[in-house]
């Protein structure tokens, strides 16, 4: 028997790819982006207690309600807006997730919705499966800037949305205040709904300013803002996290959300509620992510390769244009086998494979890690 797919242009993906071979040549994996140190013993132990206390049963479908407190509150001190946590907050299983139902709810037949090439790569499936037409515009090389320009002649009557993600996976790009100014200017007296990617929102450097759409009221009441748990307390296998958007988007939310997930785990979300309340475990996060990307920046000057600056995320990429003319999956591969250490290479987030010969690479590792990886790479000198 035939299925006929849906997503018939979709393969295994880059990153199964790269982490077998890093498995296969007993490599380095900097390639995905996880922690290899553990998450706060403090987190660990509120949910070792909540299982002892009994939450080990569903939670409710829009989310535990003293962490939908939590977080409204935690807004409120970041971004100065009021959330409801009962009609505009509801937990997810990550951040991906979020985003899937987002566009679930608001794309149909023949919607277009305006992506950003370099894309993580669960965007355009989640459009094209819902049958959105994806409308690609590339970020401008070597800064991954916002072509605002090139935003305004994409849009026709059919756009229904726009995809944003900062800080930036896999760049590291960050918006910047002038970009909020286009993108306000570029979506007044429009219907343009906006998907806001910000699963990285405490890991921005360099005293930058995190450009959230929860910041500015006629944004945020067309947005859907999707934020992850997981990658900011180095819990990444617990896929949690939430979608923040208007009362009327979030039912629209829940009606996907309800019928495929339902609920999410309870004791983590219990843990979460009480571990929110400080600000500091996560007004610490970017110095922490900031140090490593600092001292895995001042290794990598001991090897040829050049660094493409990051501002966010757990990732910074690195040209390799004055070492080599090939393309940068065969680089990637050739340093999976040669030297020991799994990237990713850039061009495996456009659909044309566009090459700038820039491979990824994860920094929020140990000091080690990262030590021992440099050393390897320092054979391509």
């Amino acid at each position: 028997m035939m299925l006929q797919s849906k997503l018939p242009n979709v393969g295994t993906t880059i990153f199964t790819v790269m982490s077998a071979l890093a498995t296969e040549h007993n490599a380095i994996n900097l390639g995905q982006g996880f922690p290899d140190y553990p998450m706060d013993e403090a987190l660990t132990d509120l949910v070792s207690k909540a299982m002892q206390d009994d939450y080990n049963q569903y939670a409710p479908m829009p989310g535990h309600l003293a962490l939908r407190e939590a977080i409204a509150q935690k807004v409120q001190r970041l971004y100065g807006t009021t959330i409801h946590p009962d009609t505009e907050i509801t937990i997810t299983p990550g951040g991906t997730y979020a985003i899937y139902s987002a566009i679930t709810a608001a794309i149909g037949q023949g919607d277009e919705v305006i992506v950003f090439e370099p894309a993580y790569d669960s965007y355009i499936p989640n459009i094209e499966i819902n049958g959105g037409k994806v409308v690609r515009i590339p970020l401008q090389f070597p800064d991954y800037s916002i072509d605002w320009a090139a935003v305004r002649k994409a849009i026709t009557p059919r756009t229904k949305m726009i995809l944003l993600n900062s800080p930036h996976n896999p760049t590291g790009a960050v918006l910047s205040e002038a970009d909020i100014a286009q993108l306000r200017s570029t979506v007044a007296g429009t219907n343009i709904l906006i998907m806001s990617d910000e699963v990285y929102e405490h890991l921005i450097f360099d005293g930058r300013q995190h450009q959230s759409m929860l910041r500015y009221p006629d944004l945020y009441e067309r947005s859907f803002v999707s934020f992850s748990f997981g990658k900011v307390y180095n819990c990444t296998g617990w896929k949690l996290g939430y979608c923040i958007a208007p009362p009327a988007f979030t039912k629209e939310f829940r009606k996907v959300h309800q019928f495929n997930c339902f609920s999410c785990h309870s004791p983590a979300q219990v843990a979460l509620a009480q571990y929110l309340q400080p600000e500091e475990p996560y007004l610490r996060l970017s110095g922490q992510l900031q140090a490593k990307r600092d001292y895995f920046r001042q290794l990598m000057q001991a090897t040829p390769f050049e660094e493409v600056p990051s501002f966010g995320s757990y990732f910074e990429m690195y040209s390799y244009a004055n070492i080599s003319h090939e393309s940068d999956t065969n680089m990637a591969m050739r340093l999976v086998k040669e030297c020991g250490v799994a990237t990713i290479p850039a061009s495996a987030f456009y659909v044309d494979g566009d090459d700038h010969r820039v491979l990824r690479f994860c920094f929020a590792k140990k000091e080690t890690t990262l030590e021992a990886a440099v050393e390897r790479l320092k054979k391509m000198c």
